[in-house]
């Protein structure tokens, strides 16, 4: 175990040290909530027109689930239970040669991370309801330049991201596979094997590209 958790703390030192202010930026911008709003809205949007209200609905629901899964799992039962210091933590030993950014250091503990549970396990739920190769590879990119980011902030490290990640790709794909065995006994209930049209993909990355810009441009 040591010396996993000395291997940890080397690749964060060395991955936190490859910084530059432009990345910092961009960086600091990705991992915020609000910045995505915009995306997360155009899906919905194009999902509540091709497939009407009622089939958007329970997939918010289902999202809404697997988010406070998450977060609960990850940011109260784990983490306290764990109790390991970020390493922006200033009780932390190493936060010295810690880069942060703007001052952020974040809460006391960040094993494991939320940011990575929450966006992992959106994008594995996504992926698993449209079984839609570019969408999935958009998603997944998204999820790892995410957690990519709390490393250059300084406020997790490599194993706390690995582990959130596996947590919400796990709550997702058990929130997935109970919903749509729930949803075979109930034949009112509307299907989740969807059929993901192309405009979809296209608004999405239409998304991804503006947000890029608005974020580079900060």
């Amino acid at each position: 175990m040591e010396t996993l958790l000395q291997a940890d703390n080397d690749l964060f030192l060395a991955l936190n040290g490859l910084n530059c202010p432009w990345l910092d930026q961009f960086m600091w911008y990705f991992s915020g909530k609000f910045v995505w709003i915009i995306l997360y809205a155009a899906i919905l949007a194009a999902i509540s027109l091709k497939y009407g209200w009622r089939r958007s609905i329970y997939i918010v629901v289902l999202i809404a689930l697997i988010i406070t899964l998450c977060d609960q799992t990850c940011g109260h039962w784990v983490r306290n239970a764990i109790g390991r210091l970020r390493p922006s933590n200033p009780d932390n030993p190493i936060s010295g040669m810690v880069h942060i950014v703007n001052g952020y250091r974040g809460g006391p503990f960040g094993f494991p991370s939320c940011h990575a549970a929450n966006t992992f396990g959106l994008a594995v739920f996504i992926s698993l309801l449209f079984r839609n190769r570019w969408l999935t590879i958009l998603m997944l990119s998204w999820a790892l330049v995410t957690a990519w980011s709390r490393i250059v902030l300084g406020v997790h490290y490599p194993g706390d991201l690995l582990v959130g990640a596996c947590i919400g790709s796990a709550i997702a794909a058990i929130v997935y596979y109970t919903a749509r065995s729930v949803y075979r006994r109930f034949p009112h209930l509307p299907s989740l094997n969807m059929q993901l049209p192309a405009y979809i993909i296209n608004i999405t990355l239409l998304s991804i590209v503006v947000l890029m810009a608005i974020v580079a441009c900060f």
